[in-house]
């Protein structure tokens, strides 16, 4: 099937990598301080409800739309040949937390560079933060589960699974470098210092998603970072 793909170029994969930053920057900016601001809620409960139904689901829905315009039905051959989400080997477990272990690496040297360099600082965009769970907020973790799982799947289905295999079309071995820039511009919200800091993450994951060809790399990578360190986070364990 891959034979058959149509070649996604600069113009159009950045095309939808800045109409999604734009719809991120406008929610982040404008609707979830609102929102918080309106309700007297901590804003990291819209960030998961905002986020969730109104950047991530519409990713799914992009990737639906892209597959429709292909010929492609939403079936088991589709997920397997079209969008890669193939059984996992032993292969792609061993590049998946390899890759995890050097994102964690790199990333944490970058802290501490920054840090040296800058000082102290609070990474974390103002619309994600948030105090450890305490009694009476821990009904916060039954918000942040349907939205990790839109999260990731949002990003993963329409970044490596719908348009990787079309950019590797055009750009060949060196397609990781241009879809990790681009993944990159997506998340310009965040604030330069936690972008920094997921450069690592952007790059090496989309390596290894491009170089096992298969998607799941992919969600066992970003899975493996957001869910954990949120709630480590969450417990005031990190």
């Amino acid at each position: 099937m891959e034979s058959k793909l149509k070649t996604l170029g600069v113009a159009g994969s950045f095309a939808i990598y800045f109409s999604a930053a734009l719809l991120m920057f406008l929610l982040t900016k404008y609707a979830i301080p609102f929102m918080s601001s309106v309700t007297g809620q901590e804003t990291v409960l819209f960030w998961f409800i905002i986020a969730g139904l109104g950047v991530f689901l519409p990713l799914i829905i992009t990737g639906y739309f892209i597959l429709k315009s292909e010929g492609c039905l939403l079936s088991k051959e589709t997920l397997r040949d079209r969008l890669r989400f193939k059984k996992v080997t032993k292969s792609d477990l061993w590049w998946s937390f390899g890759g995890l272990l050097l994102v964690l690496l790199i990333s944490g040297a970058l802290m501490k560079l920054m840090v040296l360099l800058l000082g102290e600082f609070d990474h974390t965009p103002a619309f994600m933060a948030f105090e450890p769970l305490s009694t009476g907020r821990y009904w916060l973790l039954a918000v942040w589960l349907p939205y990790w799982i839109l999260n990731i799947l949002g990003e993963e289905f329409l970044w490596r699974g719908v348009m990787l295999p079309r950019q590797e079309v055009a750009f060949g071995k060196y397609t990781w470098v241009l879809h990790g820039f681009g993944w990159g511009i997506f998340h310009v919200a965040f604030g330069w210092q936690l972008l920094i800091t997921l450069m690592p993450l952007m790059f090496i994951q989309s390596y290894i998603v491009q170089k096992t060809k298969n998607s799941w790399t992919g969600v066992i990578m970003h899975g493996g970072i957001n869910g954990p360190s949120f709630i480590a986070i969450s417990f005031g364990l990190i």
